[in-house]
């Protein structure tokens, strides 16, 4: 079976300590082992954010029934599902939905792992991220998510809980439960 997921070898090297190497000839008479293994990169969208999402969809188009014969035919018509609402990429709607994410999110955050001074940031730049995604009349969530990722690797997460990928998880998944509920 085929991995769905982007796979690279890494190599890792025995560090040496300087007393090891403290002559040339322990240096050039040494041989070095390394290691190769595969690492299989994370999915984009965990299965909770997948799970939550189908779960929408499903309350959507049980309330249409042209909705469900159209997921019938075609099982990639749920993925057409998954977008903004048109009356979000209205300026003041998009400052109002951004605004809403940053301070959800941050108090998710807070909740979910412990309050720290990163979730300040990742909830500041996938709010700005959204607003700028709206305002590019981007309604797909899928790309909305990509991008607010690619844009919170830009923080550090040496010392917290989380990453650029699961802060677009959870903020993607904050989105479609505000849609939903809407």
């Amino acid at each position: 079976m085929k991995s769905l997921y982007a796979a690279r070898t890494i190599t890792a090297i025995p560090k040496l300590s300087s007393s090891s190497c403290n002559n040339i000839s322990a240096r050039t008479n040494l041989a070095v082992p390394a290691l190769n293994f595969l690492v299989q990169s994370q999915p984009i969208v965990t299965k909770f954010v997948l799970s939550k999402l189908q779960t929408a969809l499903r309350s959507q188009s049980a309330s249409n029934p042209e909705t469900q014969v159209d997921e019938e035919e075609d099982p990639d018509a749920q993925v057409q599902d998954l977008s903004v609402p048109e009356h979000y990429l209205v300026p003041s709607k998009a400052l109002e939905e951004s605004e809403w994410l940053r301070v959800t999110l941050h108090k998710w955050l807070d909740d979910e792992y412990c309050p720290e001074p990163t979730n300040v940031e990742i909830s500041k730049i996938a709010a700005q991220s959204y607003y700028k995604a709206l305002l590019e009349k981007q309604t797909d969530l899928g790309e909305i998510l990509l991008k607010m990722a690619m844009e919170l690797e830009s923080i550090s997460y040496q010392e917290s809980f989380h990453g650029a990928f699961s802060s677009a998880n959870a903020a993607v998944s904050l989105i479609a439960q505000r849609i939903e509920q809407a």
